[in-house]
């Protein structure tokens, strides 16, 4: 659980089955659930309440991806420094050393689908800060 005040994350998938497990299993390790379908909506609410981390998958079946996401979240002077945790169903992650890692693409961690609960949590709370 999370030490102070409860961290905000916001994840950002076109699954409405994962973004479920993903929001019961943080939920019940104390963070504050934002979700969006669509990678437009999870540039609106990020810009409306700065999370402390955003998940994104790697591919959703609308015009931006989770590689777009970050891109523009790396040149939003707001959003640069939120940690962003990158989940796929199709990349392993034995390929995670081969994702973008420069300033125009940013990503601080890769988890591949499907996500174990425990390791969730404990990914998220490095990635916050939270003590586990």
């Amino acid at each position: 659980m999370p030490q102070g005040a409860p961290k905000m994350v916001l994840v950002v998938d076109d699954d409405p089955d994962f973004l479920d497990f993903v929001t019961i299993v943080l939920e019940s390790g104390g963070y504050i659930v934002r979700t969006a379908t669509h990678a437009d909506a999870g540039l609106e609410r990020m810009q409306a309440e700065c999370p402390d981390l955003v998940i994104v998958d790697v591919m959703m079946s609308y015009e931006l991806d989770g590689w777009a996401v970050s891109r523009q979240m790396s040149g939003d002077p707001q959003l640069r420094q939120v940690p962003v945790l990158m989940v796929s169903a199709i990349v392993d992650a034995s390929d995670a050393s081969a994702l973008p890692r420069n300033g125009r693409v940013r990503v601080d961690a890769f988890m591949s689908k499907p996500l174990d609960p425990s390791t969730l949590l404990r990914r998220v709370a490095e990635l916050t800060g939270a003590e586990s």
